[in-house]
This record gives C-alpha cells, structure tokens and sequence, in this order.
C-alpha cells in the first residue's frame, strides 16, 4: 500500500523497513512535492524550493529531537519548517539588503574615496624635459630624484620611465630605487592599506544599516536600536577619515637619503630649495 503521509513513512522507519538515509531522502521528496501540505504553502515555489535546500540538513536535527508524547511526526516537522522558515527570511532579507545597498551605492555619496589613482602622463621625454627648463643642473636633478623617492606612492613604472631624463639617471635605475624605497615602507604601506580596507567596510556598514533602518516602522523599538546603531557607525567612520587624512604616505628624508646614498641634511636643503623654485614658477606663470 501506498504511503500518503509523513507518519506512514516515519512508521516504516521506527519499524525499520526504512534505512536512515532513504528515510531522509523520502522526506526530502515528499516536501519538496507537497507544499500545499506544509505551514508555508503561501510561498512562492521557488523560494520554497530554495527553502527546502537550505533546511535538508537540519532533518537529522528534527528525526533525532521528535518524541512521541501525543503529537505526531508530520506536526512536529511542520512546527520546525515553520520556526526554520522564519530564521530563513530574515538571513534572506539581511542578505538581500546587504546586496542592494553595497549595490546601489554611488561614488559621488561615498563616505571615503578610492585611493589616488597611480599617476601617468602621455608627455613625451622631450616635452617634459621643455616643461621643467627652468629647473635643469645637476644640483636640480639630483633635487628632483629626491622628490621623486619622497612620492614614490603615486609614481608607476611607465611614469618613472618618462622623467628618468630629468633625474639624471636611467630609467632602469630609477625603477630600481623606486623599488628599494617600497621595500623599505612595505610595513607603513601595509598598514595604511589594511586601514583603508577597514574604512570601506565601515562605509559598507553604513549603507547597510540605512537600508535597513528605511524599512521599520519609525515608532518602535527596533527603529530606535538601529537608528543609534547608524549614528555611532557614521560617528566612528568619521573619525576614521579624519585620521587616515593625517596618515602620511611619503618617504622620510631619511629614507630618501639612504637610497640615494647622500646625507639627510642634503636632502632637507635639496627638497627645500626645490621648493622655493617651483614656488617662484607658480607666481611667474600667475603674473603671464
């Protein structure tokens, strides 16, 4: 005869004509094909084909819990399907929120910027040798390596290769002590980039609790447990742009100095007098 109910097939296995992972898998089948039968028959199929999937490893816990003290098996399972489905919907929901706010996230509403960009430039070497004339020896060459060491952060390769010219040595070189003063920084590099990876994900969390705080109703307690959450996000986002604004990304004039191989106190008086040349540029172009 034909097996119409969960407790028909739940007696097959008490009685042992069931093994236990065919039981499971009757189960399974069953649930999946009889939705009309369960405490969420109100569900749209697909998401209760999903739901089943979710909670086919949780029927060891329903099979291994279930005692027979006046309810039976299919009510017992229906009653856990239907406290499970309420655990489903609200990850489905968290998630959902999750993707839409990080989604729809813009970049002009961002709360921290992506960080600058590597910079290039399409000038030849023969244009930017013209661009710097004024600032042309080999005293200003030397200045201009040593700042070019001090920005090391924003200088890609292709850039690097571009103003070799100008620092009176190849490019080659140059790379290579662009390369040792990356070494040298990879700890302080290291941090600042982990710090920012943290500000994104307060910025993140963020978005999300917006998203989340738009959908309860305003007169109640959760509103106002999320809306302090919110407040106390943003606060500490805050805070942290302000300190990652502090974070200094630059080489030291003692580093610069090591891997150049000059004195510190000539790369103070070199960055320093290189300075004051390229400020007296800025007023002259100002007065043309």
């Amino acid at each position: 005869m034909q097996k119409n109910t969960l407790n028909d097939i739940y007696s097959d296995y008490v009685l042992g004509d069931i093994k236990r992972d065919k039981f499971e898998g009757i189960i399974y089948t069953y649930l999946l094909n009889n939705q009309n039968k369960t405490s969420i028959k109100h569900w749209k199929q697909s998401n209760y084909k999903d739901f089943i999937s979710w909670f086919y490893p949780n029927l060891k816990k329903v099979i291994d819990s279930y005692e027979d003290v006046g309810s039976s098996f299919e009510a017992y399972l229906y009653r856990f399907m239907l406290l499970s489905a309420k655990e489903y919907s609200v990850r489905t929901i968290t998630r959902s929120i999750t993707e839409y706010s990080t989604w729809g996230a813009r970049i002009p509403e961002m709360y921290v910027h992506e960080e600058p960009p590597i910079y290039k430039t399409n000038n030849t070497k023969e244009e930017l040798t013209k661009m710097i004339t004024e600032i042309n020896g080999k005293k200003n060459k030397r200045r201009i390596l040593a700042l070019v060491i001090k920005c090391y952060y924003y200088v890609s390769d292709d850039f690097a290769d571009k103003i070799a010219l100008l620092t009176g040595i190849d490019a080659k070189e140059l790379i290579e002590k662009l390369n040792k003063i990356r070494k040298i920084r990879q700890k302080t590099d290291d941090r600042i980039y982990l710090f920012k990876e943290r500000i994104y994900c307060q910025f993140y969390r963020c978005i999300v609790y917006e998203r989340k705080l738009s959908l309860i109703r305003e007169d109640t307690f959760a509103y106002e447990k999320m809306r302090r959450r919110l407040k106390r996000a943003r606060e500490r986002l805050s805070s942290m742009r302000e300190r990652i604004k502090k974070v200094r990304t630059d080489a030291t004039h003692k580093q610069i100095a090591e891997v150049i191989g000059i004195t510190k106190g000539t790369v103070d008086a070199s960055l320093h007098r290189l300075k004051e040349k390229l400020g007296e540029m800025a007023k002259k172009a100002n007065l043309n």
